[in-house]
């Protein structure tokens, strides 16, 4: 099964003293480095900050931009890794070793690989 894991934090890169970014970074590289050797990798990536978004709505056919999202949230959606695990425990296990998590909350989502779903987005579910 695949999961996403969405990581949540008060404080992006951006926004942390260089020391700790630096060993921030540090951490997610490791962790990265485990992960792909462990073979639950498929992809990640980090978010630049909220400040960086754009948020649409289509509303009568219209479309309409902002910046933000401008919610009063503390946490941020930072980043994210997309794995492969057999069950959502062993999602729990590996998300739980995620950096982030330490600092902020990992959210695990389990990706749909229904047929109705793998169908309308026109992929294969085994690539």
């Amino acid at each position: 099964m695949k999961f996403l894991c969405l990581i949540c934090a008060e404080k992006v890169m951006e926004q942390m003293e260089t020391a700790d970014a630096d060993s921030h970074y540090a951490e997610y590289a490791k962790f990265t480095e485990d992960i792909r050797a462990s073979g639950h990798y498929i992809s990640c990536n980090r978010l630049l900050p909220p400040s960086e978004a754009t948020t649409i709505r289509v509303r009568n056919g219209k479309v309409s931009a902002t910046d933000g999202p401008w919610i009063e949230t503390k946490e941020q959606l930072g980043g994210y890794y997309l794995i492969e695990a057999r069950d959502l425990n062993e999602a729990i296990r590996i998300a739980a070793r995620i950096p982030g998590a330490a600092r902020g909350c990992v959210e695990i989502r389990p990706v749909a690989e229904d047929e109705q779903t793998v169908s309308a987005l026109g992929f294969d579910k085994n690539p």
